[in-house]
């Protein structure tokens, strides 16, 4: 047994599903326990919750409590990780970029475009589809929807992605990203030219009180949420700025620079037209209005080998669309005659 931040972790029989023990924080105290559950782990989602406490995969201090009775700290809560049922999700021959693959994991670097797992509206054509065709066994504890998926990317996001083989790697990853030890760098275009070289952003993000599929730093029920940035290239027009973060928060990179008045280039939700209109220069406007797509990549990953305690780390170069798009503009700074368009 394994423990950290209040959460401990069980290697349990072959035949005997998951589980994970929580001991709630002083501060924590006086949370209703399905707010608790939904703030402190990954594996069931909100709709799941009341689920599984009906049948009785939740238990608190040993007794089966309901989704509204208030937690205090010191209590003990066992969440049994119910098993996955039989995939419904049909495997489709997609092509997978596989960066690294052995019997416990694999990492692949996604393309723009692809959603990560079948949902609403996206029942076919995505990773997981992918991944069924490529791989016998999966991890079942995200669910039939998400086998192996440890973490995830948005749509239009590209770059390097985790993915689980079995409940014990996947519950030894979910553990070292809510420890924070898995590293993870992006790197984003931005409207404008920054004028520092580095930053943090350290401001919560949260739901958006009005427009609810936006995410906010003004948030009233914001999470923690840190973002360390630094210049690798100014364009004039644009910045070139890799972005480390200390957590995992949605849309969390592009909330943060949209909050430092630098929204991500084809960022739809959180742009700002005004930035690109306030360029003089028509060519280099149009040129800027033509990424389709956020200019967000997961460019390197660095985590603990799970099964064998290896140190791994890989980096993904700028997909072509990123890269295009940067010479451009560098060309463009030079004053290359070539890159008037």
């Amino acid at each position: 047994m394994s423990t950290d931040c209040g959460v401990y972790f069980f290697r349990m029989a072959d035949n005997s599903p998951p589980s994970r023990r929580f001991v709630v924080g002083e501060e924590e105290g006086g949370l209703r326990l399905d707010v608790f559950l939904a703030r402190r782990q990954d594996f069931l989602s909100r709709s799941q919750i009341p689920r599984a406490l009906a049948a009785a995969g939740i238990l608190l201090n040993g007794k089966a409590p309901k989704a509204s009775t208030r937690v205090r700290g010191g209590d003990e809560i066992l969440l049994v990780i119910p098993p996955p049922s039989p995939s419904e999700v049909v495997p489709e021959d997609i092509p997978l970029k596989i960066v690294y693959e052995d019997s416990s994991l694999l990492v692949i670097d996604k393309p723009p475009g692809l959603v990560v797992h079948p949902g609403a509206g996206n029942p076919r054509g995505t990773i997981v589809n992918a991944l069924l065709h490529h791989c016998r066994d999966l991890s079942g504890i995200g669910g039939v929807l998400r086998p192996g998926i440890v973490h995830r990317l948005d749509k239009d996001t590209s770059g390097l992605m985790i993915i689980a083989k079995s409940d014990p790697v996947h519950q030894a990853l979910a553990a070292d990203f809510q420890a924070r030890r898995v590293e993870k760098l992006y790197l984003a275009l931005v409207c404008g030219e920054m004028k520092d070289d580095e930053g943090i952003v350290a401001l919560p993000v949260g739901r958006h009180p009005v427009e609810r599929r936006k995410m906010s730093t003004r948030s009233p029920r914001g999470k923690e949420a840190v973002t360390r940035w630094q210049v690798r290239e100014r364009f004039g027009a644009a910045t070139l700025v890799a972005a480390a973060i200390e957590t995992g928060r949605t849309h969390q990179i592009r909330v943060h620079l949209t909050s430092l008045g630098y929204p991500v280039v084809g960022d739809r939700v959180y742009g700002n037209p005004k930035k690109i209109m306030e360029i003089n220069d028509q060519s280099l406007r149009g040129r800027l209005r033509e990424m389709k797509r956020q200019a967000l990549h997961a460019s390197r990953i660095a985590f603990v080998h799970p099964a064998d305690g290896r140190p791994l780390s890989f980096l993904s170069p700028l997909p072509p669309d990123m890269e295009d798009l940067c010479r451009f503009l560098r060309e463009r700074m030079s004053g290359d005659p070539a890159a008037g368009g």
